[in-house]
This record gives C-alpha cells, sequence and structure tokens, in this order.
C-alpha cells in the first residue's frame, strides 16, 4: 500500500450539504493527522448557494470541529482550510462546469497540483447522470494529463432496470475503471477486517463450511427512526437502503472464496460468485422467507404519505447454494426503531453430540458462536462452554472478547478515510463494480415485485423492540432464533 496519496484535487458536489460536513470533511481532516495527505492537494466544494470562498471555510471548520467533538489540531486544520476552494451554481448549467475547469486550471498552475481529479458525488440520486453527462460533456471527465475519478454514493439506481439505465449515462463519460461505487460499511475496520480474520488465521478457514457451520444470522437494527429523510425514504425502504447494498456486501465478505490476491478485481471476482449463487426467489419464498414490517408512527413522520406502504423493517432467508454453503441458511434483518443501535454478523457452529453432557443440569452444550460486531463496540467475540467450578458436572457459555478500541486504543474512525484514500490511490477493492450491483439487485427484484401484489397492510411494530414478530416465525420454522 501507498505511504500516502497521489497528488490530487478532491471536488465534492454538494459540498454544503450534511455528507460532506459531517464525513467527508472529517475524513480528509483524519486523512492529514495520519499523514495519508499528498503534499500537493487541494478540496474543491461544488455547491448551490452562492457564498464566498471565507463563508464556506468557516462554515467547514466549525462542521468538522463539531464533528470531531474536539478542537481541531491547529496545524493539521490550517493546512486543510488553506486548500479549501468553492464554486457555485446550478448542476444543469454549463457555466459552472466552466469555473470549475478554471477553478482547477488555476490550481495546476498557480499550486502546482497535477491534473488527477477525483469527483465526488454527495448528490441525490437524480442528480448523478446529469453531473455525469456535464462533466463529459464539459471536458473534464477526459484523461491524458492525469486520472479522473468518479465516486457514485449510493443507492445506485432503485431496481436492476434503473441501475443499468444509470451506468450507461455514467460509462458515457467514464471508463468502468474510473468509477467508484461507494459502500461505507465497507470502510469500517470490522468489515474489512473479514479477510484478514477469514484467510491469515488456520484454525478458521478448515471450519468456515457447511459440515460445521448451522447459519448466519446478519442484523442491522437502529435505535432512531429516519429523521428528516422520509422525501428519501419512503422511496426507498429499509430493502433498498440497507439490504441490497451493505448487507449485501458484508454477505459477500462472510461467504466468499479465497481469492487468488488480495488485488482488487481478484477479490471483487469472488464476491460477485456470491450473489450468482444465491438462490433466486419465487413468489412462493417472498411470501415465505420474507418479512416486512413498519414501525408504529413512521406515517406521522415529515414528508411521509398517510398510507405509505414504505418498509422500515425487512427480515430475509437466503441461500447461498454453492459447494461451501449449500442446506446454510443466511439470516438477514434490519430495521429503524429497534430496541438498540447494532451491526454484527453471527455464524453459528453446529452444537457438539449431545450424550456426554446429557445429565448436566442446562440439559447439554450450547452451540459456538462467532460474532463480528462492526458497530458500535467494533470488535470479534467467540462464545464457548466451559465447566463451572466445583464438584458438580456444570456448565457455562463464556466469551473470548477482541475490542478495537482496547486493544488499539483508537477511537472508530468515519470509514471514510480508508475508502478516500483507496480511491485517490487507485484501489477499488472495497468499491462496487456493476456486475456485483446487478447481482444485488437481482436478487432483491423479485421481492420488489411481489409487495405491491400482497394483500393486507404491511405488519407493524411498537418502537424499542425488535421488529414484527412474522420475523421470529421465520426462524422458528427452522427450529432456531434470532439472537438478542
Amino acid at each position: 500500500m501507498p505511504n500516502r496519496a497521489d497528488d490530487c484535487v478532491l471536488v465534492i458536489f454538494g459540498a454544503s450539504g450534511d455528507l460532506t460536513r459531517r464525513k467527508l470533511l472529517p475524513a480528509v481532516y483524519n486523512l492529514a493527522e495520519a499523514n495519508l495527505l499528498p503534499e500537493r492537494f487541494a478540496v474543491v466544494g461544488v455547491a448551490r448557494p452562492r457564498i464566498d470562498e471565507g463563508g464556506f471555510r468557516q462554515q467547514m471548520r466549525e462542521r468538522v470541529t463539531d464533528a470531531e467533538g474536539e478542537p481541531l489540531e491547529p496545524a493539521c486544520w490550517t493546512r486543510i482550510e488553506e486548500r479549501l476552494h468553492y464554486v457555485s451554481g446550478e448542476f444543469h448549467d454549463a457555466t459552472l462546469y466552466q469555473d470549475l475547469a478554471a477553478t482547477l486550471q488555476k490550481l495546476g498552475s498557480h499550486d502546482s497540483i497535477p491534473a488527477n481529479y477525483l469527483f465526488y458525488f454527495a448528490i441525490p440520486p437524480d442528480l448523478f447522470a446529469t453531473v455525469a453527462d456535464q462533466l463529459a460533456t464539459s471536458g473534464l471527465a477526459r484523461e491524458g494529463d492525469g486520472w479522473r475519478r468518479v465516486i457514485v454514493e449510493k443507492p445506485f439506481g432503485y431496481d436492476l432496470a434503473s441501475a443499468q439505465s444509470l451506468n450507461a449515462r455514467l460509462t458515457g463519460g467514464f471508463q468502468e475503471s474510473q468509477i467508484y461505487r461507494i459502500d461505507h460499511y465497507l470502510g469500517k475496520e470490522t468489515v474489512q477486517n473479514i479477510l484478514a480474520f477469514r484467510f491469515a488465521n488456520g484454525i478458521f478457514e478448515p471450519v468456515w463450511n457447511r459440515r460445521y457451520v448451522d447459519h448466519v444470522q446478519m442484523t442491522v437494527a437502529e435505535e432512531d427512526g429516519i429523521g428528516s429523510r422520509g422525501a428519501y425514504y419512503d422511496k426507498a425502504g429499509a430493502l433498498r437502503d440497507i439490504v441490497q447494498n451493505h448487507m449485501f456486501q458484508v454477505l459477500t465478505l462472510v461467504a466468499m472464496e479465497p481469492p487468488i490476491s488480495f488485488k482488487s478485481e481478484d477479490v471483487r471476482d469472488e464476491k460477485v460468485k456470491v450473489l450468482h449463487a444465491v438462490l433466486p426467489l419465487t413468489s412462493d419464498s417472498v411470501a415465505r422467507d420474507v418479512v416486512r414490517g413498519q414501525y408504529v408512527g413512521y406515517r406521522q413522520e415529515p414528508n411521509v404519505a398517510p398510507d405509505s406502504s414504505t418498509e422500515t423493517f425487512v427480515a430475509l432467508r437466503l441461500q447461498v447454494d454453492n459447494w461451501r454453503w449449500a442446506g446454510v441458511p443466511f439470516y438477514l434483518r434490519t430495521g429503524k426503531k429497534l430496541a438498540r443501535r447494532a451491526t454484527e454478523v453471527a455464524v453459528q457452529f453446529k452444537s457438539a453430540p449431545f450424550m456426554l453432557f446429557r445429565d448436566t443440569p442446562v440439559g447439554g452444550t450450547n452451540p459456538n458462536v462467532l460474532t463480528l460486531r462492526i458497530q458500535p463496540d467494533e470488535g470479534i467475540s467467540l462464545a464457548f462452554d466451559a465447566k463451572v467450578p466445583g464438584p458438580l458436572e456444570r456448565l457455562e457459555t463464556v466469551t473470548m472478547d477482541f475490542s478495537y478500541a482496547k486493544h488499539f486504543k483508537q477511537e472508530p474512525a468515519t470509514g471514510y478515510e480508508t475508502l478516500l484514500f483507496d480511491a485517490m490511490t487507485g484501489d477499488q477493492t472495497l468499491f462496487h463494480r456493476m456486475d456485483m450491483v446487478e447481482a444485488g439487485w437481482q436478487v432483491v427484484d423479485p421481492i420488489l415485485r411481489e409487495w405491491p401484489r400482497a394483500r393486507g397492510p404491511v405488519p407493524t411494530y411498537p418502537p424499542a423492540g425488535m421488529g414484527p414478530p412474522e420475523a421470529d416465525v421465520l426462524l422458528e420454522r427452522d427450529d432456531r432464533r434470532w439472537r438478542n
């Protein structure tokens, strides 16, 4: 891995938005603190509000300070602030791109920054194609004097057809090798560590298969409701917002075969094979293996239709039908307004033979469970049975636990630091490739087609619970239950 990113200019479309203030600029600051930014570097914010460069810098200083939760290191922030620039205009107006081109040319001539441009689309999805077209028309997407890369936020389409249409627009000005479809979950340390955990430790990979694993549970639970995202969320829902991208990406890392190398294409080749191996859902299996729900009070949220059927909770049972995982169910669930915030993957192994412990007071053994905690307390734990001290034969489940914060003495980063750094160095390993996006939509498209045909209201659930009771039935049919 390079010690520093390439000399470049980060151009953020949507620089006045929440993502820039809370995630992107704090990530740039953290990269600067870690001495990973190049010597010749600049950030150009592009947005509609007409403010001067000084006003933009002042706003960003205040927002980054809030996001960091502590005073900024003066020398580090001053270095960033001096490299902050701003261009205002309408995203559909060709004049904006002429002004942007002039700013970039000035940075090249005055500050000697090479013509390497990383365009970040921190804008609503319906503007992705517009901005991509304008960059192509203005010549800013054309490589020759330097590289051009574009980072596209989720959602990448709303179904398979729209994703393919958007990709056609993007590839009108950019090659696939220039497109970085971002998923901030893949920037989290525990997610990245799945590959190291599986393939750098000889003890786990031999049992990482259908012979030893009983089932896998994945949970993305959020305490909060939709907040101010009603206009977006009521069109998307939990299936599009979380499952099709975040959860499927983590699923591929958990279930993939060992790649021949850690080069980006080799890793992504194995990840897409997992999604292709998911058994297609039919009308019957959608009804049987997919549960949706809506928290009580959702329809009263701002910018939500009073008769909305949008799901704020979804649980599903998937089968990865390949040699490694045939017969092992993968249970996925995500929801808003649940009991606690937690994102984790739990791999439950098959129970040991019962006969040796049939007379113990607990009635036998508990299965071993390996838990990968992605947030909020990033780490890994392994639960196993041990004998309780004393003359009686009693077993109790104990846990070996590893915490990133406790071991490495570091606060969790935003997740965007790694992804921005990788994009600046040209490493696409943690970004979606188009065939991966299509494979994910192919899994969920049958659900999106079936739900409008379903009779009856969407099941509801009270806030601070763990979703509708139908989600419990999903596992009880298999004589299993969700982890608490």
